[in-house]
C-alpha cells in the first residue's frame, strides 16, 4: 500500500542528474567564490526570469540585489507599475547604496482602465532602463513587474527586445512579472515558475507590512 508519506517522500527524491547537478554547481562555486567588493567582477551577464502566478517574483529578485550589493556589486532596481515605496525600498535606499531604486508605475490598474499616466510612467521605465543597460555602470538590472506593464499593452514586444539588446555582456539581466511571453522565455537563461499551491488570501488574510509590502 503506497502511504501518503511515501507519496510525499518519492515526490522530493533527487534523481541521480539533480545530485550530480548539485554536487558539479557545489565545486564550482566553491573554486571561484572571490571579495568583489571595489570592483567589477563578472566576465559574462546571464538573462534571468520570475514568473508566474505564485508569491515570490519580487522577493526572488530583492534577495539577489542584497547578495549582489554584499559582494561589491553595483545594481539597478526599476519597478514598474509601482508607486507607492514598500518597506524594503525605503531601507535599501537609506542603507544600501550600492542599490539604486527608480518606480515607474501610478499604482495597480487591476480594477481600473490604464490611461495617459500609466503610459507614460510605463515608458519613462522602459527609457530609462535602456539608459541603464547602455552606461555599462551596472552589475545587476532588475526590471521588476516589467511583464505585468506588458500584460496591460503599457509597453510593446519591441521595448522588450530592445532591452535584451542593449545588456552588456557582463552585465546580469532580471525580469519579473506574471504572464512572461513564451518569446521571451525561449531566450532566458533561467526561467523560475513561481506556482501557487496554496495562498492565506483565500482564508481571508489581508497583505501585511513586513511580509507582503
Amino acid at each position: 500500500m503506497r502511504t501518503a508519506a511515501h507519496g510525499a517522500q518519492s515526490r522530493y527524491t533527487r534523481t541521480t542528474s539533480q545530485t550530480r547537478h548539485m554536487a558539479r554547481y557545489a565545486r564550482t562555486t566553491s573554486q571561484t567564490r572571490h571579495t568583489t567588493r571595489g570592483g567589477r567582477s563578472m566576465n559574462k551577464g546571464y538573462f534571468q526570469i520570475y514568473t508566474g502566478n505564485g508569491k515570490g517574483k519580487t522577493t526572488a529578485a530583492l534577495g539577489l540585489a542584497l547578495r549582489a550589493a554584499g559582494a561589491g556589486l553595483q545594481v539597478y532596481l526599476g519597478q514598474f507599475m509601482k508607486s507607492m515605496e514598500y518597506h524594503e525600498i525605503g531601507i535599501l535606499k537609506e542603507r544600501v547604496p550600492e542599490i539604486q531604486v527608480e518606480l515607474f508605475g501610478m499604482g495597480c490598474i487591476v480594477d481600473r482602465d490604464a490611461g495617459i499616466p500609466d503610459i507614460r510612467a510605463a515608458r519613462t521605465g522602459i527609457k530609462r532602463a535602456l539608459e541603464v543597460l547602455r552606461s555599462g555602470s551596472y552589475d545587476l538590472v532588475i526590471l521588476d513587474e516589467i511583464f505585468i506593464a506588458l500584460y496591460f499593452n503599457l509597453i510593446t514586444r519591441e521595448d522588450l527586445e530592445n532591452l535584451l539588446e542593449a545588456k552588456p555582456s557582463g552585465t546580469e539581466l532580471v525580469m519579473t512579472g506574471r504572464y512572461a511571453p513564451e518569446w521571451l522565455l525561449e531566450k532566458a537563461d533561467l526561467v523560475t515558475e513561481m506556482r501557487e499551491v496554496r495562498h492565506y488570501y483565500e482564508a481571508g488574510v489581508e497583505a501585511r507590512d513586513g511580509i507582503e509590502r
